[in-house]
């Protein structure tokens, strides 16, 4: 763990910063919407408000069992994509990606996450990487790669952390810099990605105990700055 390398009131604002962001920087899923405001929500959207289109979007797709619950989904998406609403550009990005409730076209997935990530969206930021990494339905571009799950790691999600560790170890997409691969496995490990501790592990062997020390000041230099910015 981090805490044989940061001082005791860091090692718990870091904890304390993960612990939120757990939840702020997940995966994109459904809001909670209580049963009791979806009549409210359905009102706004009928009227054209684009978040709550996107919420009723991702309540549709979220209802199992339901008749059409992914073209309904879709419908609304694309209302308040239209609009500029990041989340619900990603939600139907993800719907054309599998092919629920519309015709599958990666491409129009691809662009529908390029405008969610460029608004911001960490989903489609960590998507995007994974897409520019792989060359699904675009061009193959190590730099971009990293460029994408940079920006989802410098929101906290914990898989692009990952990523983006083993390529600062590694020097695919960026410069080699261990100082930084370790902070990026530091915090993917602290915030429970299963293969990140072991990598993390495995590079402390290799690097001297002052950039050791530096990795750990850029961790709680990260932590600070994230809990500055909530």
């Amino acid at each position: 763990m981090v805490a044989g390398f940061l001082s005791a009131a860091w090692v718990g604002l870091l904890w304390a910063w993960q612990r939120a962001s757990e939840a702020r920087f997940a995966e994109p899923s459904a809001p909670t919407i209580p049963a009791v405001d979806i009549g409210a929500i359905q009102a706004k959207a009928q009227l054209g408000d684009p978040l709550a289109q996107a919420q009723l979007g991702r309540f549709l797709e979220n209802q199992p069992g339901a008749t059409n619950r992914y073209a309904e989904a879709a419908k609304w998406f694309r209302q308040a994509a239209e609009q500029g609403n990041a989340d619900a550009q990603a939600g139907l990005a993800e719907l054309y990606e599998t092919g629920q409730g519309v015709p599958k076209d990666l491409a129009k997935a691809i662009e529908l996450y390029r405008q969610a990530a460029e608004r911001g969206h960490v989903g489609a930021q960590y998507a995007l990487g994974f897409d520019c990494e792989t060359g699904r339905g675009v061009p193959q571009d190590q730099v971009q790669a990293a460029k994408w799950f940079g920006l989802a790691a410098e929101q906290g999600q914990a898989l692009a952390q990952y990523e983006l560790g083993q390529r600062y170890a590694l020097g695919v997409g960026v410069p080699v810099n261990h100082c930084e691969a370790l902070k990026w496995l530091m915090l993917a490990a602290a915030q429970g990605q299963p293969d990140a501790a072991a990598r993390r592990d495995t590079l402390k062997k290799q690097m001297t105990h002052e950039d050791i020390a530096q990795a750990a000041r850029l961790v709680e230099t990260f932590a600070r700055n994230r809990q500055g910015g909530r």
